[in-house]
Order: structure tokens, then C-alpha cells, then sequence
């Protein structure tokens, strides 16, 4: 059993995409109320991963130990850029690893993304919170799992053993909801 509890956190538009098809999370998915929610998860967190084109920035970001997955190391390395973080090749270190260079032993981890960090823990998540725009469309855009938008994102989640557990209104004029997906 992993020392590990991983928690996914994702907002994405209808089709299920991060952002739009040039990789940029567009301002429609920038809604308040999903940032404060997005925060205080993070804030829980013992520790952050993403890929080197996803980020965070809140007040505690800094604060944050965090390890940024990049295929252009050789297994775990120091963060040049953040004294709080390493680098990770998921392909050649396990991420114990990387986490005890950081001097993270057990704890919450929350994944951040992009997609293919997403789709490195679906059988790992304890949770994944999935937050939803309904009013937005991103067609061609970078989607939150591999699989959509062929598979919808609950779909993908339901295949790799989560359940919806919980849904949350965060805007009721936008129709955001957040979705506690947990381990079945």
C-alpha cells in the first residue's frame, strides 16, 4: 500500500479540454470561485505535480513543494528555477523517488496535469475533483485525459475504478460544478 493518497484536480470545459488547441487555458475557465476551491485543494496538499506546461499561481506557490514530470532528464533532478522542487522523469525514477528528494515520505499529492501526468495516475487517484464548464466548448483543445474527447471524462474516470461521490455548485450563473470522483 503507498504511503501516497493522490488527488487529481481539473476544470475543463464541456468537451472535457484543459485548454484551447494552441495549449492555453482561455479566460471562460478562469472562474473565480473554481480558483478558490482549486487553492484551498492545493493548500491541503502535502505535495503538487504537473508537467512542465501546467502551473499554479497562488499566494502559496512558493510555499508549495512541488514535482514537475519532464522527459528531458535522465531520472530526478533539482529544480534550477525552484528551490522547493525537483524535476521527474516518470519513465526512468519512480516517483517515491522523487518525492524523497524532496523529503516527502507519505502525504497528499495533488496532480495538476497536463493530460499525460493526468493519465499516469488514473490508477492511482484516490480522488479526482472535476470541475466542469458547461457553457464552454474548446473543440481541438487539450484534453484533461487521452481518451477525449472519444470517452467523456466521467467515462474515463468510471473505467479506472472511480465513482462520483459528490457534486458541488461553484457558479451558479456559469453553471460550474465540481464533481469528488473517489475510489470505489
Amino acid at each position: 500500500m503507498s504511503a501516497f493518497r493522490f488527488e487529481g484536480c481539473a476544470i475543463v470545459s464541456a468537451d472535457g479540454m484543459l485548454a484551447d488547441a494552441a495549449g492555453v487555458q482561455p479566460p471562460g475557465l478562469l472562474i473565480e470561485a473554481d480558483q478558490r476551491f482549486f487553492e484551498s485543494r492545493l493548500d491541503a496538499a502535502d505535495l503538487i505535480v504537473h508537467g512542465r506546461n501546467s502551473i499554479e499561481s497562488q499566494r502559496n506557490s512558493p510555499l508549495r513543494k512541488r514535482i514537475t514530470a519532464t522527459r528531458t532528464i535522465a531520472g530526478v533532478e533539482p529544480d534550477p528555477r525552484n528551490p522547493n522542487g525537483v524535476l521527474w522523469n516518470p519513465q526512468t525514477a519512480p516517483f517515491d523517488q522523487a518525492a524523497r528528494d524532496l523529503g516527502v515520505e507519505a502525504g497528499t499529492v495533488a496532480v495538476i496535469g497536463g493530460t499525460a501526468i493526468f493519465d499516469l495516475f488514473l490508477d492511482r487517484y484516490a480522488a479526482f475533483w472535476l470541475s466542469a464548464a458547461p457553457q464552454m466548448r474548446l473543440p481541438g483543445g487539450v484534453p484533461v485525459f487521452s481518451g477525449v474527447p472519444a470517452s467523456t471524462p466521467a467515462a474515463i474516470l468510471a473505467r479506472h475504478g472511480l465513482v462520483e461521490a459528490e457534486t458541488r455548485l461553484l457558479d451558479p450563473a456559469r453553471e460550474v460544478r465540481v464533481s469528488k470522483w473517489i475510489r470505489a
